[in-house]
């Protein structure tokens, strides 16, 4: 945040309090310090995103973070905070979130010097400011639904109207508004969850096992769930090679060190035509012709709208850079089909492929941090799968023109990610190649015998589970997203519009439940905007979308969320009805195929017939995603689709609808899915808080193996197991504990063992 926005900001503060002199001041414990101070009774400890130093008067709540109760009688203190939120994951893997991981926090001073060690790290390498204005490493957040390439793109192509709402967006996320950042009352989040969904609820009912459950907690901590990417090659993807590959036509590592943070944001400012300078000056304090060579290609290799030129101006070196062509020349330049040709050489491939590793943070907000250091659009990345946000991933990305060099620099830039195994291709990656994903999972405080969960195993490795949609895919708070997609199939618009904005029971952060407040009070979108610091929600979008286009246009308004987000509702409802067909079909015919079922051949649908019965297994057998292009089975089961369809009021002979976007082709599911690769191990642990298993960066780091005690006070069964894309591992853990996996039974489950 620049000091002119600080300033003005808090001139904002002080004078609401002067029109209101009622309103209790903030603490100064909130406005002097950025680590947040919550009730006494907690030892907190704010856990940094990846990537996000701190910033002046920003209030943090983590989402990943510990509560540990102290004695009452040390227990002073007033100011408390609740950190309880859940985001909505659309991701092929579990989100499922635990008290334990979920509410952050432990206490300030508790800081180990490591992770002191990577604060420092990120602030020292953090960029000033991006080509849009906002702090490089400021991502906008995104509540409840991920996944928008366009969040990191601000201010472009807008009318003034929508210029003044991101205006108001970027002061209000500074966190120097007083409005909407009250303290909030503490509240158990188990409580607070009461009003979740439960399996139940999405037609999540069946097992295929016989053997007897037993209890267990899922990601108590997130580094207890980690994915390892499948490519389309069948190769686990690892990271184990931090090197760069040795390109002589490479610049050197002085390249990307040489300028500094205020000479990149000026020579971006000029390059982007975004001041009023016609060129800039570089000073070179070590004058060699070396020292002026790099300063050169640095700045040419990273702006290629610019070129430069060596001045003496009394009797001092300067290194200046303007453009040499006018705007036509960085017009050519930011297409990208022909930059310079000495930016990128020929003999290589166009795409750097790298392998990720990150810790706690999905897929595209780890796209977006690494555009924001790199001073680049998101949409040149790309990649094979989304990877779940509150677990450690690996998996491939591929970019485009940008050198391994620049990649690896980041390693000393952000923590909770890790870039090695750099290749250079010629092609980018495709989403839905990857062939699946490698799961390293630990169920920790488990209570079934040895014996029970031999059993426990061995079904799975045989039998498998039922390929349900798991319940991240649902949301989290008492307004379903399914709803949502009904509404929108039966093109009820007015009720799309209320079940996203009205008041709702469940985890919410304070601001949205001021915002549906403030909407359910005065149908006002302007006035209810106002309430929202973050505006990039799917309730800020939807908000900003009715201020633009009115009250009777909630088409145009509920379209200006991007379309990936919108399609996400209809998803939820088709994955609904999956859900409850899969459980109707078990019940009615069990693990068998029967005739009328439906069987893949190729790409195509065809039913099975009496006499080709012994020629497939319950494995082969698929359920269609209701839409206008599958077909259904021939028994009972085809008649439940009818009657779920009709007591939606839905036709489930015209699933077309009057918007293209929201109509439903359809897609075909198998119901059971057999793992590959699994194996397992109990284990004896006496300290909650140590990792049971070492991850790809502590093998990068030649930490040894954990040692488990022969008799600890708690046991933890590690379960290692492959499946293909698209598939919950919550699902399979489902059926190994015959639990169920909803964040409102976990959470509960979680109090229980805490206490």
């Amino acid at each position: 945040m620049g000091l002119g926005a600080a300033r003005r900001g808090a001139a904002r503060v002080r004078a609401r309090r002067r029109a209101n002199p009622s309103r209790a001041p903030p603490s100064e414990a909130w406005t002097a310090l950025p680590i947040l101070r919550c009730s006494r009774s907690w030892r907190c400890r704010v856990v940094f995103a990846a990537a996000a130093p701190l910033r002046p008067n920003r209030r943090f709540c983590s989402l990943a973070a510990r509560f540990e109760p102290r004695p009452r009688s040390q227990a002073p203190g007033s100011h408390k905070c609740f950190l309880g939120v859940l985001k909505m994951e659309t991701t092929e893997v579990t989100g499922v979130s635990l008290k334990r991981g979920s509410l952050a926090v432990e206490d300030n001073e508790s800081l180990t010097a490591a992770e002191e060690v990577k604060r420092q790290k990120v602030s020292e390498c953090c960029p000033s400011r991006g080509p849009d204005g906002l702090e490089s490493d400021a991502l906008p957040s995104r509540e409840n639904v991920p996944g928008q390439p366009e969040a990191v793109s601000v201010g472009e192509g807008k009318n003034n109207s929508d210029a003044q709402l991101e205006e108001e967006d970027g002061e209000e996320e500074d966190g120097l508004s007083g409005e909407g950042e009250e303290e909030e009352e503490v509240e158990s989040f188990a409580d607070m969850m009461k009003h979740g969904l439960t399996e139940l609820d999405v037609g999540i009912t069946k097992f295929v096992s016989s053997h007897q459950g037993f209890s267990g907690i899922l990601k108590e901590r997130y580094s207890d769930f980690v994915v390892h990417e499948i490519g389309k090659d069948g190769r686990i993807s690892h990271l184990d090679d931090l090197s760069v590959p040795v390109d002589e036509e490479d610049p050197s590592e002085d390249t990307v060190t040489v300028l500094t943070a205020e000479e990149k944001q000026r020579l971006e400012e000029l390059q982007l035509f975004k001041n009023k300078e016609t060129s800039v000056a570089i000073e070179v304090i070590e004058d060699t012709k070396e020292k002026r060579t790099v300063i050169h290609q640095a700045i040419k290799s990273l702006f290629p709208g610019l070129e430069t030129k060596t001045e003496d101006r009394e009797g001092k070196k300067y290194i200046v850079a303007y453009h040499a062509a006018g705007k036509k020349a960085l017009a050519k330049v930011r297409t990208a089909t022909d930059p310079r040709k000495h930016s990128w050489p020929k003999s290589r491939g166009s795409y750097c492929h790298f392998v990720l590793y990150k810790e706690n943070k999905d897929t595209m907000d780890a796209i977006n941090v690494l555009s924001k250091y790199l001073r680049v659009k998101p949409n040149i990345f790309s990649y094979m799968g989304t990877k779940d946000k509150r677990a450690i991933t690996v998996q491939e990305i591929a970019v485009l023109k940008i050198t391994a060099q620049r990649l690896a620099h980041l390693n000393k830039c952000l923590m909770n990610f890790k870039l090695g195994n750099f290749s250079y291709q010629k092609n980018p990656l495709k989403l839905g190649e990857l062939q699946g994903n490698h799961f390293t999972v630990v169920l920790r405080n488990i209570t079934g015998t040895d014996d029970q969960v031999q059993q426990a195993m061995n079904s799975l490795r045989q039998i498998g589970f039922i390929n349900y949609y798991g319940m991240q895919r649902f949301g989290t708070t008492a307004v379903p997203t399914y709803q949502v997609g009904r509404a929108i199939l039966q093109n009820s618009w007015t009720e799309v519009m209320d079940l996203i904005l009205k008041p709702r029971s469940g985890a919410e952060k304070g601001y949205l439940v001021k915002c549906r407040e403030e909407w359910s009070k005065t149908k006002d979108p302007a006035t209810a905007l106002r309430k929202l610091p973050v505006k990039r929600c799917v309730e800020g979008q939807l908000l900003r979308g009715l201020s633009k286009y009115g009250m009777k246009n909630i088409v145009s308004a509920f379209g200006i969320i991007p379309r990936n987000n919108r399609l996400m509702y209809i998803h939820s409802y088709q994955s609904y009805v999956w859900n409850n067909m899969v459980s109707k079909r078990i019940e009615e015919y069990g693990l068998k195929p029967v005739p009328g079922d439906l069987v893949l051949k190729g790409a195509t649908a065809t039913h099975i017939e009496e006499e080709d019965i012994h020629n497939y297994s319950i494995h082969d057998v698929v359920m269609p995603l209701p839409g206008f292009d599958v077909i259904y089975p021939k028994h009972k089961i085809s008649e439940s689709y009818r009657e779920m369809l009709t007591a939606d009021n839905l036709d489930i002979d015209n699933m077309r609808h009057k918007i293209r976007d929201y109509s439903l082709s359809g897609a075909y599911r198998k119901i059971i899915i057999r793992p590959q690769n699994v194996s397992w191990e109990v284990v004896e642990y006496d300290d909650p808080k140590i990792p049971l298993f070492n991850t790809d960066v502590d093998n990068l780091e030649g930490k040894p193996p954990p040692v488990f005690a022969s008799e600890g006070k708690y046991r933890a069964l590690k379960m290692d197991f492959s499946l293909p894309p698209s598939t919950y591992a919550t699902m399979a853990i489902r059926e190994v504990l015959k639990m169920d996996t909803s964040i409102k039974n976990q959470s509960q489950l979680n109090t229980t063992w805490l206490r």
